[in-house]
């Protein structure tokens, strides 16, 4: 018989082969009406274990990687080379848009020649990498922005729709300095602003300020993140664990986080360490996509590691390997034998439970490390969600009730977000 849970992974990945496959069979007829949702492909850079997004942009439709920034205010990307659309505009100094941005500089561009990110009388926006924390003075721009849609929950996948003004920055080739993805051309940011992605997107279009991602733990499938009402309604709302969102000065995502378990058993830490005057003083955890791994706190980071180390004692240890700070011989090891890790949150029955898969990484063969990092004196947050722990779990971010639902890892159920097959539906045939 069925589970309630094997009916919201059945559910959500069949929506996710009926749309994506429909990218190959794309009807440019528009829409009678809005789409309830949106979906974009998303992919895993083996290099640096950081994820991708592939956006379709400008006119003629190209498309563009960027790297998905969970915290970041706007989409930006590099505009110096080779950006060539019709339907680029950048709009006059003091108007609405920069208002929108929050550009209230103009911006001065020095080059004979304008182009796209190198206008006169043009605002003016601070931008960041958020790798390497380096920033630029980029010009706010509007061009066209294609996203495959979903015109009914769980049957039928729409065309690409475009919305055709969308806000973002252009900005110099110099800000994609660091460990960025090859290839990649600049940054999605999925923040709680007004010119984020999902929020441009879901204003435009009209459906719920909400989205999902679904991060892939390989790098040979694929992934997704969906946008709206479609893949986030019906039997799965009940599956998932829910916690309140709290949003951060910049537009971050928080959620509480009260005290952590190991094997069942919590974890000795103060209960202020927690709890941090940079975050507003409420107990949290910063969920981010552009940290690799979760780090934490350094008074945090040496109690959690050595509780963890005395529960997995029967795996021998090894010299650590950078960035990691426990390491462990991997012959005799396997994510079933792996201690479970939980975040306890607004109360001890609230919990996201990180299994084996998502709290141990292999950093070469025959040592398997522990996937958390020591993330300094005075970090931006006591406990900083990366990547790594955020794979192949179900985790929608519902900006309208402020909350955020987790289905903890769907290996357990035997599926996983990398599992996706955008030509036919064998996979969900097999779960049957």
């Amino acid at each position: 018989m069925a589970t309630p849970l094997f009916n919201f992974v059945f559910t959500f990945l069949t929506l996710s082969n009926l749309v994506l496959l429909s990218q190959s069979q794309v009807t440019r007829a528009p829409f009678k009406s809005n789409p309830n949702g949106l979906v974009l492909p998303v992919f895993k850079d083996s290099a640096t274990g950081l994820h991708i997004a592939n956006v379709t942009k400008r006119t003629p439709q190209q498309s563009v990687p960027l790297l998905i920034d969970l915290n970041g205010r706007f989409v930006w990307l590099n505009c110096d080379k080779n950006y060539l659309s019709s339907t680029y505009f950048a709009p006059f100094c003091h108007s609405t848009q920069c208002s929108r941005v929050g550009a209230h500089s103009c911006n001065k561009c020095f080059s004979t020649t304008p182009r796209p990110g190198c206008h006169n009388n043009t605002c003016a926006v601070t931008t960041t990498n958020p790798l390497t924390s380096q920033t630029a003075i980029s010009e706010v721009s509007q061009d066209s922005l294609s996203v495959q849609s979903i015109t009914q929950f769980g049957s039928n996948a729409g065309p690409l729709v475009t919305l055709r003004y969308f806000l973002f920055a252009c900005s110099p080739s110099s800000l994609l300095q660091g460990p960025f993805p090859k290839n990649v051309q600049g940054v999605a940011g999925f923040g709680h602003d007004s010119v984020s992605l999902p929020i441009q997107l879901a204003s435009h279009f009209g459906f719920p300020r909400q989205f999902a991602l679904c991060l892939p733990s390989s790098s040979q499938k694929n992934g997704a993140i969906f946008l709206g009402t479609s893949g986030l309604n019906g039997t799965q709302t009940g599956n998932l664990t829910y916690t309140p969102i709290i949003i951060g000065s910049q537009g971050e995502y928080f959620i509480p986080v009260r005290s952590i378990r190991v094997n069942n058993k919590p974890v000795p830490l103060n209960r202020s360490s927690l709890t941090s005057t940079r975050t507003r003083n409420f107990g949290g955890a910063m969920i981010s996509t552009t940290a690799p791994y979760t780090a934490l706190e350094r008074n945090i980071f040496t109690a959690f590691t050595q509780f963890f180390a005395n529960q997995f004692s029967s795996v021998s240890r090894v010299t650590p390997i950078s960035p990691f700070g426990l390491c462990f011989n991997s012959n005799n090891l396997s994510s079933t034998n792996v201690p479970n890790i939980d975040f306890v949150m607004q109360n001890k029955n609230v919990t996201w439970t990180i299994v084996g898969t998502n709290s141990v990484v292999e950093a070469r063969p025959g040592v398997s490390c522990l996937a958390f990092v020591d993330g300094g004196q005075n970090p931006k947050a006591p406990i900083v969600i990366g990547g790594h722990q955020l794979e192949d779990n179900f985790v929608q971010f519902d900006l309208v009730t402020s909350r955020l639902g987790l289905s903890s890892s769907l290996l357990s159920h035997n599926t996983s977000c990398s599992t996706f097959n955008f030509t036919s539906t064998s996979f969900v045939k097999e779960m049957e």
